[in-house]
């Protein structure tokens, strides 16, 4: 079998490339920039052909150097930058003409949940757009859809892990008492892989999620439990996503519009509404991955240097080519010497409301007393961090 992977340089992507190598799949990259793509262990194992799905020309140049493909995995989107709902589309709609044109077979992309009875936010309303774009004529389409994808690097773990580091009194809006069915990454490459097959998955839509149906809430505090933290969490009714995504957005690393863009779809139902794959793909041997399970998994390998995709040991865990904010504070401390702040903690529960909520009680008091020793807890241990570094260098 002969594959292109798009996005290659994701999350995501980069792992399905990891993954189809070990099953001796011949795997053909697209990028906008190819050379970049030496950055990644997998590239000498690979064939890269430049390819932008933003042009209609690049697109059709990329399958006719590519030559015979049996399936393309669609795995890019624009997410957090201007008017990217209609960029998405229209990319889709070029690469799914350019792919039929090519004789390619089969198209495998991975989008997000489209509940029925909500309002889509813009984020889920744009994926479920690249959905019908790529519905062409002549090729066979097996769309994937999920809610959080779960692993370190991921772009949701990674919020989850910084606020959770970065917040010693976790402010809980209402919104966060809404379920969510995640997913773990090895479950996502599980699927996505055997997706592949025209004989085991049928062309057609498909919701994919993990065993577990939680509250929003109970995720932050499975990671905080994983990490070995000890957090507080405040009640902070009658916050809007759209104002808890643009006060995220700017305490923690990850780029503000998609911090935005993703918070903005948490009022979405993030569950799946039916499990037909599971009768057409077997579970993997040791089970779909629980939440535990993934973010115990997730924390391993902060400290120190992590690997490339192909050399890591569980896809679960940070690979040296995730995006460069990814890792969370312990590894941050190393890099960039970040530390929670207790003024910075208080300023985001009152951005988002917590002033209305404890301004009366007595427990406010004792809340920014404890934000104090827990900031300056952390402060010591980024110190003593910074000192194990400068020795281990030295």
């Amino acid at each position: 079998m002969r594959a292109l992977v798009t996005g290659a340089s994701g999350y995501v992507g980069s792992r399905l490339v990891a993954a189809l190598l070990a099953e001796d799949v011949d795997v053909v990259v697209g990028s906008r920039t190819p050379a970049n793509l030496r950055a990644f262990d997998y590239y000498d194992s690979v064939t890269a052909v430049a390819l932008d799905v933003t042009d209609e020309q690049s697109c059709a140049a990329a399958f006719e150097e590519s030559g015979h493909i049996d399936v393309a995995y669609y795995l890019v989107h624009a997410i957090g930058e201007s008017d990217y709902r209609a960029q998405d589309r229209r990319s889709a709609e070029q690469f799914a003409a350019a792919a039929a044109t090519a004789g390619v077979g089969r198209i495998v992309y991975l989008g997000g949940f489209v509940p029925d009875d909500d309002r889509l936010s813009e984020h889920l309303a744009s994926r479920a757009d690249v959905g019908e774009a790529l519905t062409v004529d002549g090729v066979e389409l097996v769309w994937l859809r999920a809610a959080i994808v779960l692993g370190a690097g991921s772009t949701s773990y990674e919020m989850l892990r910084y606020l959770a580091d970065r917040l010693p009194v976790l402010p809980l809006p209402s919104w966060l008492d809404e379920p969510v069915q995640p997913i773990a990454i090895d479950d996502v490459l599980h699927y996505l892989a055997a997706s592949a097959d025209p004989e085991t998955v049928p062309a057609g839509s498909y919701d994919i999620g993990g065993p577990d149906v939680v509250p929003y809430r109970d995720l932050v505090f499975a990671y905080v439990e994983a990490a070995g933290l000890q957090r507080i969490g405040v009640p902070v009714p009658f916050v809007p996503t759209s104002v808890a995504g643009k006060v995220i957005g700017r305490i923690i690393p990850v780029p503000a519009g998609l911090a935005e863009d993703l918070v903005g779809s948490l009022h979405n139902t993030m569950t799946t509404s039916e499990s037909r794959i599971r009768a057409l793909v077997p579970d993997p041997p040791l089970g779909l991955t629980t939440i535990a399970d993934a973010m115990a998994r997730g924390v391993l390998g902060q400290v120190g240097e992590p690997p490339g995709v192909c050399a890591l040991k569980d896809p679960l865990r940070l690979a040296n080519t995730d995006a460069a904010w990814s890792g969370g504070d312990a590894l941050g401390v190393r890099r960039r010497g970040v530390a929670a702040s207790s003024d910075g903690t208080w300023g985001l529960i009152e951005a988002l409301g917590g002033r209305r909520l404890l301004a009366s009680k007595p427990v406010a008091a004792a809340v920014r007393t404890n934000l104090d020793v827990a900031a300056g807890v952390n402060r010591r241990v980024s110190s003593a961090l910074r000192r194990l570094t400068d020795t281990e260098e030295a």
